[in-house]
């Protein structure tokens, strides 16, 4: 392994020489998976800062998105950074993510935050299921050992940050008296978002970077990104899913029951379109 690789990758104790590259360098999908996810997660800066912004006073929610929410997505980036390095060693890496990451700045902004602290962290539990289930499709689909731990463990660690936000949203719904149906709008709306600009974006600059070629060829890149969307839809796992997603509703368990088969067909039109 590069002293470079093995520091990066040192943050989630992955041990990047297990890898066979040959075995896997011709995998086009999991290259466009791995790349794109380094990127988003690498970017996750910008949401801190401006979660940090809106929380401004709360010591407790601010001390824990400095301290512990962005030390560990960042590490995600530089895991998988260090995973995409070491098996396509000639991807201009640096030069993709700073493409990218010009215009992923203008999808995170503090005016796009929830109308109430409490909505926002109902907000963040969704989006919060959305990575932990993406992570969970990647990781049963993989082949490849390494990327199938990695994944794993970043799914593990994305239920963590799930259940700080909803703790957090608990505290402020209280404080807010928030009802349901504002609840179960913020949660509508932000699961017909999960499927967002995020990774249409990472891959656009993904092939920029890795095909010149193919840079404005959109059926190219509708293709990729399609691949990719057919390997979390193959995988995916829509109870623990649709648990994550209902549990700021604090539905009686009589009215969830009833409700789950909807919301079951919901989900899969999000996830699976």
């Amino acid at each position: 392994m590069h002293s470079s690789a093995a520091a990066e990758s040192a943050a989630m104790d992955i041990d990047l020489s297990r890898i066979v590259p040959e075995h896997v360098r011709a995998d086009e999908n999991l290259f466009n998976l791995a790349a794109c996810a380094s990127f988003i997660e690498s970017g996750s800066d910008l949401y801190t800062q401006n979660l940090v912004a809106y929380f401004e006073g709360d010591e407790e929610v601010e001390g824990w998105l400095r301290n512990q929410w962005e030390q560990e997505e960042l590490n995600h980036g530089k895991t998988l950074r260090a995973y995409v390095r070491h098996v396509w060693p000639e991807f201009d890496w640096d030069t993709a993510f700073g493409t990218f990451l010009e215009e992923y700045a203008g999808y995170c902004k503090v005016e796009l935050l929830g109308p109430t602290r409490a909505l926002e962290l109902a907000a963040r539990c969704v989006v919060e299921t959305g990575t932990a289930t993406y992570y969970r499709a990647l990781s049963r689909s993989a082949s490849e050992p390494v990327f199938r731990e990695l994944t794993r463990r970043i799914a593990d660690q994305e239920v963590s940050h799930y259940k700080h936000f909803y703790r957090f949203f608990r505290r402020y719904r209280e404080q807010e008296r928030v009802g349901r149906l504002r609840v179960l709008d913020i949660l509508v709306r932000r699961t017909l978002e999960l499927k967002s600009e995020d990774a249409d974006c990472a891959i656009r600059h993904v092939i920029a970077t890795r095909h010149p070629d193919r840079a404005a060829d959109a059926e190219h890149i509708r293709a990729a990104s399609a691949q990719m969307s057919r390997t979390v839809r193959t995988h995916l796992s829509a109870g623990t899913t649709l648990k994550m997603l209902m549990r700021p509703l604090e539905l009686p368990a009589r009215v969830q029951a009833w409700i789950q088969v909807p919301v079951t067909q919901f989900m899969q039109h999000v996830f699976l379109r």
